[in-house]
């Protein structure tokens, strides 16, 4: 069935930056998203185990686990990747031209009563891009839930553009401890995103965003796929950042 994302959500995206569809995601999909991710925090794991330590950039061992580019070790995955859904969510933000840019596993571990699962502090997805690149197009994060989502479990918390105030890469400072890179300060709490599984969460790289910690003894797992409407590279000339495949060109699929 055909996917069209409506004129009410595209206005949104323009406005505050974000809108969110609601048990969107096939069922076929969904169940490879859930049964790959494990196997992504597995590999987070060895990587801890070999360097000797719990903390790894902000991956925090029986914490929260931020598994890059999945797809990698998984190309099953590209199946959603390249589906006629994340096309047409291109097409309606950032245009008919899109390149697949990153991938990533968010889990977050809960302990009944405790906050095992970190909070994520309040950021841009432009800033971790600032951290490594120079100037570089807006892109979208797609956050897909893999479970249900609740205020308890650290769903996440979007600050839409339009109380925010501007649509611009804001200063960011690196926190300790948790090694999150943080770029708001004020008092909006932002709209949480409470969603069945198979939702998913369309934002702006410039759209600011938080999530809380997991305290339902459940795990809490998201997917994030990302697009840009052109390469993000390090330099002029220099290979891309992540992967910079091509997607749509002229609003159609080039993927075979």
């Amino acid at each position: 069935m055909a996917i069209k994302i409506s004129s009410i959500k595209k206005k949104q995206y323009e406005i505050d930056g974000y809108f969110i569809l609601e048990s969107i995601i096939p069922a076929d999909h969904l169940e490879l998203l859930q049964s790959e991710c494990q196997h992504a925090v597995d590999q987070v794991h060895a990587e801890m185990d070999r360097q000797g330590t719990d903390i790894l950039g902000i991956n925090h061992r029986g914490n929260r686990y931020f598994c890059g580019q999945p797809s990698c070790a998984h190309p099953s995955l590209k199946a959603f990747i390249f589906s006629d859904l994340m096309a047409e969510i291109c097409r309606a933000t950032i245009g008919n031209h899109a390149y697949f840019h990153n991938d990533q596993y968010v889990v977050k571990k809960g302990q009944p009563g405790m906050k095992s699962g970190m909070k994520f502090s309040w950021h841009q997805d432009s800033a971790y891009v600032q951290a490594k690149v120079g100037k570089h197009p807006e892109h979208i994060t797609c956050w897909c839930a893999l479970d249900d989502m609740t205020d308890k479990n650290g769903t996440t918390y979007i600050l839409p553009i339009s109380r925010y105030g501007n649509r611009k890469l804001a200063d960011h400072v690196t926190e300790k401890k948790s090694n999150d890179r943080v770029g708001y300060f004020g008092n909006d709490p932002g709209d949480p995103v409470i969603v069945p599984s198979g939702s998913i969460a369309v934002f702006s790289s410039l759209t600011f965003h938080r999530s809380g910690p997991n305290v339902t003894g459940r795990e809490r797992r998201a997917y994030l796929t990302q697009y840009s409407p052109a390469p993000i590279v390090n330099a002029p000339g220099a290979h891309p950042q992540y992967y910079a495949e091509p997607f749509l060109v002229d609003g159609t699929s080039v993927v075979a």
